[in-house]
């Protein structure tokens, strides 16, 4: 007897064939039968028309960061939502194993550097998750039988080099000892099912301290040494960022980026390859890696979004404002000095040159302020300024939109939310997005989903993405849609019998309505551990998510089911080589 029988859907499979009607039955959380309407001649203990819906394979996003969250959001809310029933974590060099026992202090170090570098409330970091784990094994355990979703890790290069060389992890090299043991732990955590290596060398990515991340100070010899470690394990990957991600490599990041993939003899995958019509030399420069690559024996693949993410952004607390060369000095001030300096015209004249300047990099887009859009509001004489554009404000008092934008923000203290209006909307921005997903080292994700919680709300490109295609500017077909969302990263990670919609697969599945099928708007909510506060977006005509052949979504209500596996390494997924 099939489980369940979904009946005349339309099956969109993931592999960009065309679509076509069916009926699709599930047996033991896998896809026992698809057959032609009506042909389906076995029982089924439930069944349900999908007549007019689409059935595609659950989405895969392949840069998360839910690595804290899955253990008080079993849900992966709200990306499981918008249809997504596997990801990636352990991104960006960040994992939260493993943790030394003998360094007790590394839990609390660990809680601050993500709550700093990636956005996360640490009032959750300490009361949402049990943090009693020393191995990654021990880590994977712990979330095993307790998600919705499937979820696979990479061990972050900066708990290594804590694990290993302590508080020397900063600002130090390890010892011929320190990068044994620092192998010999990340062999383990391989064999235990970890995805691979993830490491940043980004100069944004800083500690709960203000001090550059470990993984920053690592040197090549290190990197290729963790990447060859990497090439001993079935179905592993790398993830690296550098500093050219945020605009345009330099010959330098080139080579280490190719020089770790060739030792791994493993795909590397980097985020996010930003696209604007307006910067028209930056999308081949990075894709050149890509290119040479492929001529060296290795492979470089460039994650971008395919929607515009709106972030808001505030003086008052830690955004990408503060980013921004020379912008975090100033922002990091008590709020009262950070009001002085920030009235003070030399000061702004000089923050305004650096994030104009070509060291700013993709941060330049933040500096049109006259583009910003008034959130939130907490004083009386900004009262009636909510929804409205800074440069009308600033042309009625006769100011510059900065100095305008700056009065705003300390009549509430630094408290006003900003949203800045993206730059990068235009058609040829557009057309550019769509000819670069046609390169066979570009995949769409990035989505940071499960950080920069109360700052930006990634996780609805999916259902944005699909409602764009379907009924927006129809860059793309819905098949090859349902292709870059599915099956692509399905084969980057060598997920093994995920991404389609094929006789044998998992279950891994979602159905939606075409005519529906969109992300609403990003609003605050305070659902997290200690009342603390994130983004959240609903979903619009997502009628079912099912992860293993269990329903976890039912017209974009959990159901508070946990069929969801973490992902292990050569068990669930297979080496992708090079060549």
């Amino acid at each position: 007897m099939l489980d369940h029988l979904i009946r005349g859907a339309t099956v969109v499979d993931g592999t960009g064939a065309p679509s076509y009607v069916a009926d699709l039955g599930i047996r033991d959380g896998r896809i026992a039968v698809i057959a032609k309407p009506g042909t389906v001649t076995e029982q089924a203990a439930t069944t349900e028309d999908a007549t007019g819906l689409v059935l595609a394979p659950g989405f895969v996003d392949p840069h998360t960061h839910y690595d804290a969250q899955l253990f008080w959001d079993p849900y992966a809310t709200p990306s499981m939502n918008h249809g997504v029933t596997t990801v990636a974590g352990g991104n960006c060099g960040f994992t939260l194993a493993p943790l030394n026992p003998d360094h007790p202090g590394d839990a609390d170090y660990t809680r601050r550097m993500m709550s700093k570098v990636e956005g996360m409330s640490l009032v959750a970091l300490e009361e949402g998750a049990p943090w009693n784990w020393s191995t990654f094994e021990e880590y994977l355990n712990a979330l095993d039988g307790r998600t919705a979703v499937n979820a696979g890790f990479m061990v972050g290069h900066c708990a290594l080099r804590r694990h290993v060389m302590g508080a020397d992890a900063i600002g130090g090299q390890p010892t011929g000892e320190q990068l044994a043991e620092m192998l010999r732990i990340f062999h383990e955590a391989m064999e235990a099912g970890a995805w691979g290596l993830s490491t940043t060398q980004s100069s944004t990515h800083s500690d709960g301290d203000g001090e550059p991340v470990a993984s920053r100070h690592a040197r090549p010899a290190e990197l290729l040494a963790l990447s060859k470690a990497v090439g001993e394990h079935e179905g592993t990957q790398i993830e690296a960022i550098v500093a050219g991600c945020l605009d345009q490599f330099s010959d330098e990041e080139v080579d280490l980026f190719i020089g770790m993939s060739a030792a791994a003899g493993r795909p590397l995958n980097w985020n996010v390859l930003t696209i604007d019509a307006a910067v028209p030399e930056r999308v081949p420069r990075q894709l050149s890696a890509s290119d040479r690559a492929r001529k060296e024996g290795a492979r470089i693949v460039a994650l971008t979004m395919p929607i515009l993410t709106p972030m808001n952004m505030s003086l008052g607390t830690f955004c990408a404002l503060n980013l921004i060369p020379g912008w975090g000095d100033i922002l990091g001030l008590p709020v009262p000095e950070r009001i002085t300096e920030l009235r003070d015209p030399d000061v702004r004249a000089e923050m305004l040159r650096r994030a104009t300047s070509k060291e700013a990099g993709v941060f330049r887009r933040l500096a049109n302020f006259g583009r910003y859009v008034i959130g939130d509001t907490y004083s009386e004489a900004n009262e009636g300024l909510s929804g409205r554009v800074v440069k009308d404000i600033a042309a009625e008092r006769g100011q510059e939109p900065f100095h305008c934008l700056v009065e705003i923000c300390a009549n509430d203290e630094l408290r006003t939310v900003l949203w800045p209006m993206p730059t990068d909307n235009d058609p040829d921005s557009w057309e550019l997005r769509r000819r670069t997903w046609e390169h066979e080292d570009v995949m769409l994700g990035g989505s940071d989903a499960g950080a920069h919680l109360d700052r930006m709300c990634g996780a609805p490109y999916t259902t944005r993405f699909i409602g764009d295609c379907l009924r927006g500017r129809k860059l793309v077909g819905l098949e090859a849609a349902v292709k870059m969302l599915t099956d692509d990263p399905a084969q980057l990670f060598g997920l093994r019998e995920r991404g389609r919609i094929e006789e044998g697969f998992h279950a891994d599945l979602v159905l939606f309505d075409p005519e529906r099928i969109a992300a609403g708007p990003a609003t605050l909510v305070h659902d997290l551990p200690g009342d603390s506060p994130r983004l959240d977006s609903r979903a619009i005509g997502i009628v079912s998510v099912r992860v293993n052949g269990v329903e976890t979504i039912r017209d974009d209500e959990i159901t508070g089911a946990v069929p969801g596996t973490v992902l292990r390494s050569g068990r669930d997924t297979r080496t992708v080589a090079t060549r």
